[in-house]
């Protein structure tokens, strides 16, 4: 067996978030879970804390550190998305409030911590949100940056728009400032862009095949679903929607589902009109040097045969 990739999972739970956490909880063969660290974006930090527990706790992976991190941006207001997720973050179905504790130890401290300690080279960052807790362990401690595999991201757009405004990807815009300081620090970036989740739709057909396998977990998730989907169906018309977080620990776990490009991307921070939007040169016209694997196409059948085929590991 190949050494399991080490990776520290920052998130916003969000049930596409629950999906991607379940998923790596599920590969354990492959994946080293060293902690979990949770940041203000789908709904506020304490929301987003507590959700990444109660998927710890509904998994039986208690034993996973959770540690809470930024409750706003670097710069901007933070904006949520309670009109997607529900009031909670994890809105579709009633679950206990989660009894494991959070660590005392702030989510960057960790970050800059376990960056330091963990052979160099050794860790892969996952980021399912904001890239705020991110950003700040940069800004903290810029001898970080050479030591990290790579970083992984659900994140951005560019032939497929915005979903939060006409330019914007959510993740993106929530803070935009701390994508510019994570691009520009030289650490090898794969974005998987909305115009790969836009691929990835939660059809009645795929759910159906999630609610056979019968677990509590699987369950839990069909709910979580049922409810996430049905803002994407009002606004595309779809047979489900996109599922955008899972991609960043299915690509650590099948690169070869995915394929993309290596192109510059710069983040608008100035324009309030533009605020977030990914500049991807993807035909290469500025003469900008690449900093990210921009990703556009995906097998989207083996993806949730993927998707699917691990959680129903979950028991």
């Amino acid at each position: 067996m190949t050494e399991r990739r080490k990776i520290i999972i920052d998130t916003d739970p969000g049930q596409d978030d629950a999906a991607a956490l379940m998923l790596a909880f599920a590969s354990g063969e492959e994946l080293e879970i060293l902690g979990i660290t949770t940041v203000a974006g789908n709904v506020p930090l304490r929301l987003t804390s507590r959700n990444a527990r109660i998927v710890c706790e509904l998994c039986g992976r208690t034993d996973i550190p959770v540690y809470e991190g930024a409750d706003r941006p670097i710069e901007r207001k933070l904006v949520t998305a309670e009109h997607v997720h529900g009031k909670t973050g994890l809105d579709g179905a009633e679950l206990e409030e989660p009894t494991m504790a959070v660590q005392s130890q702030h989510a960057v401290d960790f970050i800059v911590e376990t960056l330091r300690r963990e052979p160099a080279g050794s860790v892969t960052l996952c980021t399912l949100g904001p890239l705020t807790n991110v950003a700040l362990a940069l800004k903290k401690a810029p001898d970080i940056a050479p030591r990290i595999r790579e970083l992984v991201m659900m994140g951005g757009g560019f032939f497929e728009g915005g979903n939060i405004t006409p330019a914007a990807e959510f993740n993106i815009y929530v803070d935009p400032q701390a994508v510019e300081v994570v691009f520009g620090a030289g650490i090898p970036v794969v974005m998987m862009p909305l115009d790969v989740t836009h691929q990835l739709l939660t059809t009645k057909a795929r759910v159906a095949r999630i609610a056979s396998i019968g677990s509590r977990p699987s369950q839990v998730m069909v709910e979580w679903l049922q409810f996430f989907e049905r803002f994407d169906e009002e606004k595309y018309g779809s047979d489900g929607g996109p599922l955008h977080d899972p991609t960043v620990i299915a690509y650590l776990l099948k690169p070869e589902l995915f394929s993309g490009r290596h192109c510059n991307v710069e983040i608008e921070t100035q324009s309030e009109l533009t605020m977030g939007m990914t500049v991807v040169d993807w035909w290469r016209v500025s003469g900008r040097e690449p900093n990210v694997q921009v990703m556009r196409g995906v097998d989207a059948d083996g993806f949730f045969d993927l998707l699917i085929e691990r959680f129903a590991r979950l028991r």
